[in-house]
């Protein structure tokens, strides 16, 4: 994923923030409410102010299943814990951060089977049911915003033999790397400097 953190540090700064404020190799820990600290994949932070946090996660099989459940309990608990640290005044006094998340998901035939449910004692909502593991992660990252656990995300898939030359396919609309880049374009902008 470090090829996206390096797009991604391009992007915020031609929306004008300075290199000194942006972090990406180093520095990366911010405080938690439920645990001392998470490190996030990039930060900025500009007068002792988080402007934004990102977590950028890939998975390639062949686990599937175990690491579906690891990322979206990781990415439900990193935000919660962000966010309950702002309430209670860790890091900022004014500015509303802005949280965002991107995946990458292996684009193969393992990714795309559906998966069957255990229902012994209630019903799954429907969505999930003979969903692959693609169509969860794209359902999991529509969640995270809707909920407003992230403000934006994108969801990206890419094959082993043509992703290393940049082909990539995005499921959902509302997940694109298009737009997940010009939230985060919008907030940068507006701390720029």
């Amino acid at each position: 994923m470090s090829g996206f953190i390096g797009l991604i540090t391009d992007l915020i700064l031609t929306s004008g923030i300075h290199g000194e404020h942006i972090f990406h190799n180093k520095s990366l820990e911010l405080p938690g409410f439920f645990r001392p600290t998470k490190e996030w994949d990039l930060l900025v932070v500009r007068d002792g102010q988080l402007i934004l946090a990102l977590e950028a996660k890939s998975q390639v099989g062949p686990s599937f299943g175990n690491n579906f459940n690891n990322r979206t309990e990781e990415a439900m608990g990193s935000a919660l814990d962000l966010w309950t640290a702002y309430r209670e005044g860790a890091f900022n006094r004014t500015v509303k951060p802005w949280l965002g998340y991107m995946f990458l998901l292996e684009d193969c035939p393992a990714s795309h089977t559906p998966v069957k449910v255990k229902e012994p004692h209630f019903k799954v909502f429907p969505e999930f049911l003979n969903a692959s593991y693609a169509k969860r992660y794209e359902l999991f990252c529509r969640k995270l915003v809707r909920e407003r656990h992230y403000d934006a995300a994108a969801f990206i898939m890419s094959d082993r033999e043509t992703g290393i030359d940049g082909a990539y396919l995005e499921p959902g609309d509302d997940l694109t790397f298009d737009i997940f880049a010009r939230s985060l374009s919008a907030q940068a902008s507006m701390y720029k400097g």
